[in-house]
């Protein structure tokens, strides 16, 4: 959901639903919180980004496609890494990964955090130093794990017995010493959706702190002195506005810190605090800068050690959505318009919930406007949905449109660089869409879009 902006306003949107949603807006405003950084209206109403107009990007590359702005992308990288100087900034490539990704990041300074073999073979195809890498999953397989130390991946975020028994195995008969953190489940709930929130008792990731099984794996490193054990790592879940889980997990995982150095005289140098940073999908959203981001989680951690005695450990953090989320948008062309018995307009467009399932999957938020123009119409409260054979394939649940958006209008969906290319499917053999990377007046493609005949490429029966 857009802004709700003063001035020149139309309609009447009527008395359905709660009151952010009757409240009129303009529907040609760009709120700049959802936006990437260089989006902008061109005099004859049209969005531009990187100095293009979104029509010459839709004729020349078609639709659907995410549009990224390298220029945003690479300046959040840079304040991150600026605010948090001195630590470790991880970008979570799960969030959005390709080479071209992996190459900015890189550029810009940042490490890599990846969670499969597949993701680690992009990494390294895009010149990654591996000592930069971090290894995460809760599944890692001996084929993935052994290619990971004859890379010379920087550690390994390790996430169970069963990984540290194949990992120790693989160490010894390479007589390697690889850095480890151990995954520690604080019992956090984070405030997200129950399958992002990552750090209560109840889920897969991770040793658990209340049952003791974080502290006996930690001492079993330590013990059998095979992996180096740098340190602990907490996550606690996805789109969290609220610093205060950061604290209290801060505050356990430092506690543990402290068992193990009064078990065996060992204090641990390292604490990854993970990511989830929140970023805004609607103006109901409202996440904090990385300046912000970084005070608080240095007075946290720096306090607690004070009561612990500990010496304070060397950062990191796990920023993902909070650097490619902000910096795409999708970019969409209406197909057709209906309007259901004056209850809701229906606003169809080429995509979907191949190319963004967060909403269905999630019951996520987004925000949209038309993209080839501006209108002086009145607004109405329309729903934007895909192409698939599904009820529930919607994109935007909620959006002020203009009432005279028509098949063929742009539509461009702000806040879809994380989770939602590297989520794509398939579904009803809809090719993927592609990326494309815009800056100071060029746009290339860094994803190609996926044709028919991919498909059938697969499909040797």
């Amino acid at each position: 959901m857009r802004a709700h902006e003063a001035g020149a306003l139309h309609g009447d949107i009527g008395s359905r639903g709660p009151a952010w949603l009757r409240t009129p807006v303009d529907v040609n405003a760009l709120v700049p919180q959802l936006w990437p950084r260089t989006v902008a209206r061109g005099a004859d109403g049209a969005l531009t980004v990187g100095g293009l107009d979104v029509r010459t990007l839709a004729a020349e590359f078609g639709t659907p496609v995410y549009v990224l702005d390298e220029e945003d992308l690479r300046s959040r990288c840079r304040d991150f890494r600026s605010a948090f100087s001195g630590d470790d900034v991880y970008y979570a490539g799960k969030a959005f990964l390709c080479r071209a990704v992996v190459r900015m990041i890189n550029e810009e300074g940042l490490h890599l955090d990846v969670c499969t073999g597949g993701e680690l073979a992009v990494a390294l195809s895009a010149g990654m130093p591996p000592e930069r890498i971090g290894f995460h999953g809760n599944n890692k397989s001996v084929t993935e794990l052994a290619r990971a130390l004859d890379a010379g991946v920087g550690r390994i975020i390790v996430d169970s017995v069963d990984e540290i028994e194949r990992l120790t195995a693989l160490a010894r008969d390479r007589e390697v010493r690889p850095k480890v953190l151990v995954r520690v489940t604080v019992g956090v709930e984070a405030h997200t959706h129950e399958f992002i929130a990552t750090a209560h008792e109840d889920q897969k990731f991770g040793f658990s702190l209340a049952g003791g099984s974080a502290l006996a794996a930690a001492l079993r490193i330590v013990d059998e002195d095979v992996l180096e054990l740098r340190g602990l790592h907490s996550h606690i879940g996805s789109q969290i506005f609220d610093a205060s889980g950061f604290e209290v997990s801060a505050r356990r995982v430092l506690g543990l810190q402290a068992q193990i150095r009064d078990a065996r005289s060992v204090e641990l140098p390292e604490l990854d605090l993970g990511g989830g940073f929140g970023i805004a999908y609607t103006t109901q959203d409202d996440p904090s800068t990385p300046q912000e981001l970084a005070k608080r989680l240095h007075r946290i951690v720096e306090d607690e050690c004070a009561a612990l005695a500990l010496r304070v450990p060397h950062l990191s953090i796990e920023p993902g959505r909070a650097i490619a989320g902000p910096a795409v948008f999708t970019l969409y062309q209406v197909g057709t318009v209906k309007d259901v018995d004056g209850l809701r307009t229906y606003v169809s467009v080429d995509g979907g919930m191949s190319d963004n399932i967060r909403t269905a999957l999630y019951d996520a938020s987004y925000s949209a406007t038309v993209a080839s123009r501006t209108s002086t119409t009145p607004p109405i409260l329309a729903r934007v949905v895909g192409k698939h054979c599904e009820s529930g394939d919607i994109v935007v649940k909620d959006e002020f449109l203009p009432a005279d958006v028509q098949p063929g209008d742009l539509l461009a969906v702000p806040g879809t660089g994380a989770y939602c290319r590297s989520m794509a499917s398939n579904y009803n053999h809809v090719p993927r869409p592609g990326v494309i990377a815009v800056r100071d007046g060029v746009a290339r493609v860094i994803v190609r879009r996926e044709t028919e005949d991919d498909l059938l490429a697969l499909d040797v029966g």
